[in-house]
């Protein structure tokens, strides 16, 4: 295929016919995006993850009212319930609620005890009380594979790590969602 030369008459034509009649349109556009981005630019950092799962989770909830509410193509509003469970599962892996829900299955308290050296304490933990059988109840095939994978730890070792097991499955499922529906999030 031959290269088209044009003119600089023809390539302001072309500029004006299809960019330069929508600019007023564009410039409004990215002064509002500006204003609902400000207050999430404004806090972020670049300290750690936290702030990347803010990003993702704010331009999913835009992205997700944009398409449901205009409902352009067939999939529109499954695309957005599918974005807001995305934006859901970020919160939660976000904010570790899953590795750190067994904590909700029982109570401690922790005491400083002195030791023979002044600069030095000893932590010690007593468990008033527990209930992990209900935390046990309420995931039954992670007990059982983390049973399965340690049969000799005890219950407390066993709640921890069906925490852990819990977060890297949502973080996963998180994912797996995004790679199979994110290039069919567009109007």
């Amino acid at each position: 295929m031959e290269n088209i030369k044009l003119n600089i008459f023809e390539k302001i034509y072309i500029w004006w016919k299809f960019d330069a009649k929508y600019m007023h349109k564009e410039f409004a556009r990215g002064v509002k995006n500006l204003w609902r981005w400000f207050p999430t630019i404004w806090k972020d950092r670049d300290w750690d993850h936290h702030f990347i799962w803010v990003l993702m989770i704010q331009k999913l909830k835009f992205q997700s009212k944009y398409i449901g509410d205009r409902g352009f193509h067939t999939r529109a509003k499954r695309d957005a319930e599918i974005m807001m469970t995305c934006v859901r599962l970020m919160e939660k892996v976000k904010e570790e609620y899953y590795g750190s829900e067994f904590m909700d299955y029982h109570e401690s308290d922790y005491n400083w005890i002195d030791c023979e050296n002044p600069e030095f304490k000893q932590l010690d933990i007593v468990e008033k009380w527990e209930d992990y059988d209900a935390y046990f109840k309420k995931y039954p095939l992670v007990y059982k594979a983390i049973l399965k994978q340690y049969p000799d730890e005890d219950k407390k070792g066993i709640a921890i790590r069906m925490s852990h097991e819990n977060h890297n499955r949502a973080r996963r499922i998180l994912f797996k969602l995004m790679e199979n529906n994110i290039e069919r999030w567009w109007d």
